[in-house]
């Protein structure tokens, strides 16, 4: 696979949306623990889920967009 191909470049965007998202998803789902006082380990059980759904759906859409700008020449 050449170091610059299409596929390369999306996973790299997937990679990337899902390291952010990730991120995102931790702080947020902290800050909605806190704020709901969800109890105990249900509040880790939210920041997990909460972590991993924004993963996802950043991960995607940063792979989706890397797809699309992958077939412009500039």
């Amino acid at each position: 696979m050449a170091r610059d191909s299409c596929v390369t470049r999306v996973a790299v965007g997937a990679a990337m949306g899902g390291a952010v998202g990730g991120v995102v998803g931790a702080v947020y789902g902290t800050y909605e623990a806190v704020r709901y006082k969800i109890p105990g380990a249900m509040k880790i059980r939210h920041i997990g889920q909460t972590t991993l759904g924004s993963a996802a759906l950043f991960g995607l859409f940063l792979a989706a967009g890397s797809l699309i700008h992958c077939g412009k020449s500039y």
